[in-house]
């Protein structure tokens, strides 16, 4: 049985076992037990929440090192567009591609050229009659493995097209195997550089039958440092850049979607309103629309943990950055015009993983489930996380699965105590 690989762990020397990663979990995976968090990777969707909030740096994510990367022989660098948000006063996209060659990649392809190409064939994807719409993209990691957990009844609607990543990385693969046939796959490592951990897991842990194309993932944090050093404005770079600003504009949300030249679409990002979108379109909430796109980073890709700017100064950064652009600069070929490249699908859609099931037997999750109610309705219900999980609700089903002691929950100790101290004194 496959094992999910994370990318999110914890330092364990580095908790303090406060509460703050445990009331921002967006999917209760966090206990606090013996003075520091406990991750469920079971519930785990490496969203990076706990990464951004931690105020003692415990949580970190997991990724390749720029120094393991640079001991292969062809190194090719993806950099994802939100790379570009980080630079103060950037006019020239090819000023941080020049500087991933500097730095010592040997070859660059932008994660925003294959976007444009995944945006040109999302206009054609929805022109099938025969897809459940609305369709939701299957760009953000995160999204996939929170619909696996969770909404099953919406697997069907993720659209079944390969994320720019992967298209990225399958073009940097055939570029480099075109112009260097001496080159054999093991000597060519495409590495993407990411802005958050989801990536990395996808990555490890491909999707379904589907493995990736990428190698190794490093952070953008982590280049960023690098790139600072060698990036010198006063030289003009190489003209490489082959994206424009619909490209460029998959960085922040609402980028995917605006490139689709329809009106009937939803972009949300932000984990907490991801889960409210889901759960309106599971409930037949929402009608009328084509396409959803779900970011769980704020504000989108240029949230992720493993960058370095405020998401919101990266956007305005982007939005100057995309007035020197053309709108793209990739462009279909006209006998690709009418239909998709077989390549660009993956087959195989998200198993459900059903985290909140109870157990395997029906009338045992019954039982099983009243008892949680019965026990929730004695709790205190002011959800203070003293007791080490994030709600009464989430401590109540704890008990009931074995997992927690009714006497952890403090305010309820108290109450004994105080009752037994009382008959004491009777």
């Amino acid at each position: 049985m496959h094992t999910y690989e994370h990318s999110v762990s914890l330092d364990v020397s580095r908790c303090t076992g406060c509460t703050t990663c445990l009331k921002h979990c967006p999917t209760e995976a966090i206990r606090i037990h013996n003075g520091h968090a406990q991750i469920n990777t079971n519930r785990c969707i490496d969203c990076g929440v706990c990464i951004r909030i931690c105020t003692n740096k415990a949580k970190k994510a997991t990724y390749s090192k720029l120094d393991q990367v640079m001991k292969h022989k062809w190194k090719v660098a993806l950099p994802a567009p939100a790379l570009y948000g980080q630079f103060e006063e950037l006019e020239d996209v090819d000023y941080v591609l020049q500087g991933l060659l500097d730095i010592g990649f040997d070859d660059v392809v932008e994660v925003a050229q294959a976007a444009e190409l995944v945006s040109a064939y999302t206009r054609l994807y929805l022109k099938n009659e025969g897809i459940p719409k609305p369709i939701i993209s299957s760009a953000c990691p995160v999204v996939l493995r929170l619909i696996s957990l969770r909404y099953p009844t919406l697997r069907d609607h993720i659209m079944q097209l390969l994320p720019p990543v992967e298209i990225a990385a399958k073009m940097a693969r055939e570029k480099a195997k075109r112009e260097h046939p001496e080159l054999s796959d093991e000597d060519i490592c495409v590495c993407f550089i990411s802005p958050c951990p989801a990536k990395v897991s996808y990555v490890k842990n491909g999707f379904g039958e589907y493995k990736s194309q990428v190698d190794e993932v490093l952070s953008i944090s982590d280049v960023y440092f690098n790139l600072i050093n060698v990036m010198r404005r006063g030289n003009a770079p190489d003209s490489i850049s082959k994206s424009g600003m619909i490209g460029i504009s998959w960085a922040t949300s609402g980028g995917e979607s605006s490139a689709i030249f329809n009106d009937k679409y939803l972009a949300a990002d932000g984990i907490e309103n991801v889960n409210r979108v889901l759960d309106q379109l599971e409930n037949g909430n929402i009608s009328n629309l084509e396409f959803i796109e779900l970011n769980a980073c704020p504000g989108g890709c240029v949230g992720g943990a493993m960058t370095v700017e405020n998401p919101f100064v990266a956007k305005a950064r982007l939005q100057t950055l995309r007035r020197y652009l053309p709108v793209s600069q990739t462009f279909l070929k006209k006998d690709e015009q009418g239909f998709i490249p077989s390549d660009f699908f993956f087959e195989e859609l998200p198993t459900y993983l059903p985290i909140q099931r109870l157990s395997e037997n029906f009338a045992e999750s019954l039982r099983m489930m009243s008892m949680i109610q019965a026990l929730r309705e004695e709790l205190p219900g002011i959800d203070c996380g003293a007791c080490g999980a994030p709600s009464c609700r989430a401590f109540a089903e704890d008990v009931v699965r074995g997992n927690a002691k009714r006497e952890e929950c403090v305010i309820e100790r108290n109450r004994v105590l105080e009752e037994k101290a009382k008959e004491d004194l009777q």
